[in-house]
């Protein structure tokens, strides 16, 4: 054999390098690997021992990355947060200087629909959203996740005071309104979770709208 051959014959041999993620890329990672462990059906409560056999390394090497599993989930809260009202706001700057009679109503019904949009693209974090996959965790979780649609019910009466001018009282009925249609978002998150993610949280979305913001 030639020393070419021998020089191929080693190379070929050779195990592949393993290559080592940049800074930032294995958190991600693994928020990544733990809302596909969401996405599961039935999942149980979700170890850092099962996390880290799906990504392959040791428990070790998450808590270089997570101080502690509620870390991973409120990093998981973040996305939500972040992602959510981006849209909010892109909405907001679309709706910006409508005045016609029902630019209120059309805003609020926008805002429900993106979030319903989001949590059926994002399931996994669905089950965050609606706490089911924080009942054993940290309790803070839980109160940053009822912030989050506390700020959702707020949003939806500030785009309904738009609507509420021919309304004889308008602030309450801004409030019931607003109200409605967080815990319609709510309702439907849960029926999306509770039903394996086969319930779809857009089903007769447009009607139920109809409904809601006459």
């Amino acid at each position: 054999m030639s020393d070419a051959d021998q020089t191929t014959s080693t190379e070929s041999a050779a195990p592949p390098v393993r290559k080592r993620p940049k800074p930032g890329e294995r958190r991600i990672q693994i928020l990544q690997a733990l809302a596909s462990m969401l996405e599961q059906p039935g999942a149980e409560r979700i170890t850092t021992a099962a996390l880290a056999a799906k990504l392959e390394v040791s428990e070790a090497a998450l808590y270089r990355h997570f101080a502690s599993k509620a870390q991973m989930f409120e990093g998981l809260i973040e996305f939500i947060e972040q992602a959510v009202f981006t849209l909010v706001n892109q909405i907001a700057e679309r709706e910006a200087g409508a005045t016609d009679p029902s630019a209120g109503t059309r805003h609020a019904g926008k805002v429900v629909t993106m979030l319903l949009q989001f949590a059926e693209k994002n399931p996994g974090m669905v089950r965050v959203m609606v706490g089911d996959a924080l009942v054993y965790e940290n309790e803070r979780l839980q109160q940053r996740m009822n912030q989050f649609f506390d700020k959702i019910e707020a949003t939806l009466k500030q785009c309904l005071r738009d609507g509420a001018a021919g309304s004889v009282t308008p602030t309450a009925d801004v409030q019931v309104q607003a109200s409605v249609l967080t815990a319609f978002v709510v309702g439907r998150l849960q029926r999306f979770a509770r039903s394996g993610f086969r319930r779809a949280p857009t089903e007769h979305l447009d009607a139920s709208l109809g409904q809601m913001l006459r």
